[in-house]
């Protein structure tokens, strides 16, 4: 419901990655997991909000952080599935037998060989290559199914109640309430049955995720600020 992430910022976290290979590379080991939330919300969640927020909050408060947290909204992995030189810097953080152990994992989970795969296998391959290298926080494409409950993960669902889902909505794109609430209800269906078609599974699904938070009682900020600490509290660090 906001603005997608900016493109710069995918090219920031790759640089810093690199870096982060190199001096692992330097001390004559491999680069070990770090960190990954996915962010699962229904439509007027203040999904990217909260999203952008939690990464700021885990910029200043993370004491292990050797790469800055990195939103990836829907568009900017699609990007990324799409660049064939973005994909190939992924991979390069990555040893060989991992980058096939990942394409195994999702012909099995997806029912297809890599060379049939469309934008969707693509994306979550792209999507368990950051759970790989961590500090990204995934918003949406079924990342909490695709990453599933591995020790460096904490997955989040944003929930609220219709009515001020709605009109959040309103106020975002400027439609009456009876437009506002068709638009929301499509993009619910629309998310649903995406994961449910794909991964037959139930986005509502409350033990998918480690933590549901009501939008209703929490401001963005309260909210990213108690998945931040929960984040640092509960989740594997290198």
């Amino acid at each position: 419901m906001a603005n997608q992430i900016p493109f710069d910022k995918c090219s920031s976290y790759l640089r810093s990655q690199g870096r982060r290979a190199k001096t692992s590379e330097s001390r004559g080991f491999a680069l070990p997991r770090a960190p990954v939330v996915t962010l699962s919300r229904q439509a007027g969640a203040n999904g990217v909000e909260v999203a952008e927020r939690l990464a700021k909050f885990l910029r200043r408060h993370d004491p292990h952080e050797p790469c800055p947290w990195t939103v990836f909204d829907k568009g900017l992995v699609h990007r990324v599935c799409q660049d064939h030189n973005l994909e190939k810097k992924i991979e390069a953080f990555m040893p060989e037998d991992r980058i096939s152990q990942i394409e195994d994992l999702v012909g099995e989970m997806l029912g297809l060989h890599p060379a049939q795969w469309t934008l969707v296998e693509k994306t979550s391959e792209t999507i368990l290559q950051l759970a790989e290298i961590g500090y990204a926080i995934v918003v949406g494409r079924a990342a909490n199914v695709v990453i599933g409950f591995v020790p460096n993960a904490f997955h989040v669902r944003l929930v609220g109640s219709e009515d001020r889902r709605c009109k959040r909505i309103q106020e975002l794109r400027g439609l009456s309430a009876a437009k506002a609430l068709a638009h929301l209800r499509s993009i619910d269906r629309g998310r649903r049955r995406y994961v449910k078609y794909h991964f037959d599974a139930h986005v509502d699904n409350n033990l998918l995720y480690h933590l549901v938070i009501n939008t209703d009682r929490l401001t963005a900020q309260e909210a990213a600020e108690t998945i931040g600490g929960a984040v640092l509290k509960t989740v594997e660090h290198e």
